[in-house]
């Protein structure tokens, strides 16, 4: 597939300025836990970033909703990878908005990681039944359990998870001491890190 047919098919790609590769979006009001978890005080999706800024902005909107439609499509999956492998980028991060859909999704996001070998996938997530799927995942996909309230300890029976603390000595993201991005750090695509603390901001 060529390129511009599958930027036409699957409505593009984002390119978070903190992150070191790209990301693919979807509207963070259709996510199935985070659209409950917004409204509960000391969530981690109370004041969620992905529902302000430049991500209500109608434009923005609309793209976000094509991509979201785009997943029924039959060939989104040929889509996505030859979009990503395009890029040339190694690393990648589904949802910098939204969340998976459905059982579906998730399967199309393992086909994905699947074509795009040399790239290795971060794939957070607030939708707990995705636990049992997590042996199932391509070796360059790591799914990433966000725990759902702030300061709470990060869950034992996942093999990797992400949590939100107050505490400054408690983060282990580095992102907040370094003008909000990544640098060098590639601590929550490594499936090797079992918990990565962001600090609450």
């Amino acid at each position: 597939m060529k390129t511009n047919e599958a930027l036409k098919l699957v409505g593009g790609l984002a390119k978070p300025s903190k992150m070191p590769g790209w990301a693919y979006g979807i509207p963070a009001a259709e996510c199935k836990t985070g659209s409950k978890l917004v409204n509960v005080t000391g969530s981690t999706c109370e004041g969620c970033y992905a529902n302000k800024g430049c991500y209500i902005f109608p434009v923005v909107q609309a793209a976000q909703y094509r991509r979201l439609n785009s997943i029924k499509r039959p060939q989104w999956v040929r889509a996505m990878a030859a979009l990503i492998n395009s890029k040339k980028a190694k690393y990648f991060r589904w949802h910098d908005s939204g969340d998976v859909q459905d059982l579906k999704h998730l399967a199309k996001i393992f086909k994905v990681a699947k074509l795009t070998p040399s790239v290795q996938h971060w794939l957070p997530t607030r939708e707990a039944w995705t636990q049992k799927y997590q042996d199932r995942a391509p070796s360059n996909l790591t799914i990433r359990f966000s725990m759902p309230m702030v300061n709470q300890p990060a869950a034992g029976n996942w093999n990797n998870t992400s949590t939100v603390m107050t505490d400054p000595a408690k983060a282990t993201c580095p992102a907040s001491k370094q003008d909000n991005k990544c640098l060098d750090c590639r601590a929550c695509w490594d499936p090797s890190v079992k918990n990565v603390a962001y600090l609450a901001h």
